[in-house]
């Protein structure tokens, strides 16, 4: 059985974590300058690095001296390195434990370092306990905490931490870390597929890798558009095109016959929407500055390009602009609508209204 991409290309140094390199640049700094704090947060959104920055710091701190407590943390197996998933562990006698196992020194580590990722499912004593030891740590210990729910966090906890804030993946930089794992992997696949997955991927490198996996369990050694978006149920890319100019053309009539086709064939709502959007965005950095044809070149293929070209050369941006709000705030319902296809629908009939 192969290794799913995630673990195999999980962060193992600082220089690997993709896209939050405000958070990397602190920390490695604090590492070279050994201005370590005692206690921790990173919050932000799921698959965004918070685990492998955890761990990776972890190790950073306690290699300084020693290789062999460096492989020890590299590979998971030092003694001096605990993780708790507080969604499960997450009750007052963990708590309790935990403020045990503070107490003796590290065994060969200069630092003994606590993750407890999902910090925020912790129960509220456990919370009450958890800050007591925040309080008053010893001086051998670290914690990190991480979370996807900042706002569930009690605020004492958080102002006896660094915190540190993860953000959604910039797409060019899932893309361009997908490239990375597909040319190691000897994988054959266009950039018009690696932008789809990172359109669908939302910020999220952990998903965009296990989409890839997805893909190549369906492949046999190249990827293409057409394959990508038959597994994720998505609309041609006519479609998409089609759907993108009756909208600047506020044709309602054909935009409604486009989405009557894509639901007939079980078309996905949400990634509808997301590559809409990521079109329009597309569109009006091309029609505000031609220079960034160059930079796009990069993540789309020339069939999109010269169909870009073509609409920013007909339209303005501030018809564009227009559609897009309309569009963000319509996917911003779909959890909401009594059909998937109703947002894009009420969205169609202010476009053409605009």
């Amino acid at each position: 059985m192969s290794e799913v991409l995630y673990r195999k290309y999980r962060p193992q140094k600082f220089e690997d974590i993709v896209g939050e390199g405000h958070v990397v640049k602190v920390l490695r700094a604090s590492v070279e300058r050994e201005r370590i704090s005692h206690a921790y947060l990173f919050s932000g959104p799921r698959g965004t690095g918070k685990t492998s920055a955890a761990r990776i710091f972890a190790r950073a701190i306690n290699c300084l001296n020693s290789d062999t407590i460096c492989k020890e943390f590299l590979s998971a197996i030092a003694l001096d390195l605990v993780e708790i998933d507080a969604a499960s562990s997450r009750g007052i006698d963990e708590i309790r434990a935990l403020k045990e196992a503070v107490e003796p020194l590290p065994f060969k580590s200069r630092y003994k370092v606590f993750i407890i990722d999902e910090v925020h499912m912790l129960t509220k004593e456990a919370f009450n306990a958890l800050l007591k030891t925040l309080e008053e740590p010893p001086r051998h210990v670290i914690f990190i905490l991480a979370t996807t729910e900042i706002d569930k966090v009690l605020d004492t906890i958080i102002s006896r931490t660094q915190h540190f804030e993860f953000r959604k993946i910039a797409e060019e930089e899932l893309e361009l870390a997908l490239k990375k794992i597909t040319e190691k992997e000897k994988i054959k696949i266009d950039s018009e597929s690696l932008g789809i997955l990172s359109v669908l991927a939302e910020g999220s490198l952990r998903d965009a890798q296990s989409m890839l996996d997805q893909v190549l369990s369906f492949s046999e050694g190249s990827v293409d558009a057409t394959q990508v978006r038959d597994i994720f149920g998505l609309p041609s890319r006519e479609r998409i095109n089609g759907m993108v100019e009756s909208f600047l053309r506020k044709d309602a009539k054909t935009s409604f016959k486009i989405v009557r086709e894509a639901m007939a064939e079980n078309m996905d709502s949400a990634a509808l929407f997301k590559l809409l959007i990521r079109n329009f965005r597309f569109l009006i950095y091309l029609k505000i500055d031609r220079e960034f044809e160059e930079e796009l070149k990069k993540y789309i293929s020339e069939a999109e390009m010269a169909f870009f070209k073509k609409i920013t050369s007909e339209f303005e941006v501030n018809d564009m602009e227009k559609i897009l709000i309309e569009l963000n705030f319509a996917y911003s319902n779909l959890n909401w609508a009594y059909l998937p296809e109703l947002p894009l629908e009420l969205a169609i009939l202010k476009i053409s209204q605009i």
